[in-house]
């Protein structure tokens, strides 16, 4: 009996239960085994839950970042460095794009400092503004020739050569006659040095429907260029005056740019463009060429690196979407009056 009841117990040993509180200690000595497997599974938890954390803070991130490289693909916006020690020797390009105005890629205050950055980079060898634009202010104009010939004085061994795509008049044409050469395509179009000053009068069709005006100043000439008031003889001589001033400003920049080579007749300064092809017979440009020609043929330096002061992604995307529509139809209103080299 004894035999059997051995091998019973060899072959299905029991669970060994936990030890028995010894006399003297407290009953919760006895479940500290139960305490410490909760401890594990606890920490065990923890741990999982911050890994979990971890990785869903590094797609977050990695989704966050091919949303950036996406849009910047999308609107085009450049993250090129400017340090130009580490560019090596090389061409520097400036892209001066539509209208030259207050705002926008024509405006001193974007073309200025990229003139400064591109004239200061050791790496750059020469300075070529790709220029594609009807015109525009004076002002801003004059601004930026007056900083290209700084930099020119102050970087005498940097050529700065102006490269035209489609159109360079008038206010562009102001800018582009302070550069050392101008190339042009033969059918690009040059010229236009005059200055203009437009707006409408709306007098007459307000007298045949019943419209009054009632215009008060403190100062008689306060109402000056106003649409919907007669232009008096007195304010047309006073705008002429201004503009013939301007011109003549506009002139001098010319003479003083283009120098000798010029082949000046009446014509010149009359407002009138011509082709590429006529303004390198007239002077007013130097050669035929493209950014990649002048770089290669004649700056020797075929890298080329944009200095262009690109717009910043809020900017793009509220122009994406039109937001400054009704801004530029009442800048439109405002400025009409302003003279104008385009």
């Amino acid at each position: 009996m004894s035999d059997n009841s051995d091998n019973t117990n060899n072959a299905h040993p029991a669970a060994t239960p936990p030890p028995a509180p010894q006399a003297g200690k407290p009953a919760v000595a006895a479940s500290n085994w139960e305490r410490e497997v909760l401890e594990k599974l606890v920490f065990a938890t923890l741990k999982e839950q911050k890994a979990a954390r971890r990785w869903g803070i590094f797609f977050k991130a990695l989704t966050l970042l091919v949303i950036v490289v996406a849009l910047s693909a999308y609107l085009d916006i450049s993250w090129t460095g400017s340090d130009g020690e580490t560019l090596g020797r090389h061409t520097a390009l400036i892209e001066v794009e539509g209208a030259i105005e207050s705002e926008g890629s024509g405006s001193a205050a974007v073309v200025i400092p990229a003139l400064n950055k591109a004239f200061s980079d050791s790496g750059s060898v020469a300075v070529v503004l790709h220029i594609n634009s009807p015109g525009g202010s004076p002002v801003q104009a004059g601004m930026i020739v007056d900083e290209m010939l700084r930099l020119r004085k102050g970087y005498p061994a940097k050529p700065l050569y102006v490269v035209v795509d489609e159109i360079c008049a008038s206010g562009c044409y102001y800018i582009a006659a302070g550069a050392d050469r101008i190339y042009v395509n033969k059918a690009s179009i040059i010229g236009s040095i005059g200055v203009l000053m437009d707006g409408f009068g709306f007098t007459g069709v307000m007298e045949k429907v019943g419209v009054e005006r009632r215009l008060l100043t403190a100062g008689e000439n306060k109402g000056f260029m106003d649409p919907f008031s007669p232009l008096t003889e007195r304010h047309k001589q006073h705008a002429q005056a201004m503009l013939d001033e301007i011109h003549q400003q506009f002139i001098q920049v010319v003479r003083n740019g283009r120098g000798k080579r010029l082949k000046e007749t009446p014509e010149m300064y009359s407002g009138l463009f011509w082709t590429g092809a006529k303004s390198i017979d007239m002077g007013l440009a130097d050669a035929f060429g493209t950014v990649d020609s002048v770089a290669r043929d004649v700056v020797k330096a075929e890298d080329i690196v944009d200095y262009t002061q690109h717009e910043g992604l809020p900017e793009r995307v509220l122009k994406k979407f039109g937001a400054a529509m009704g801004a530029g139809a009442m800048k439109s209103a405002v400025e009409a009056a302003k003279p104008s080299l385009r």
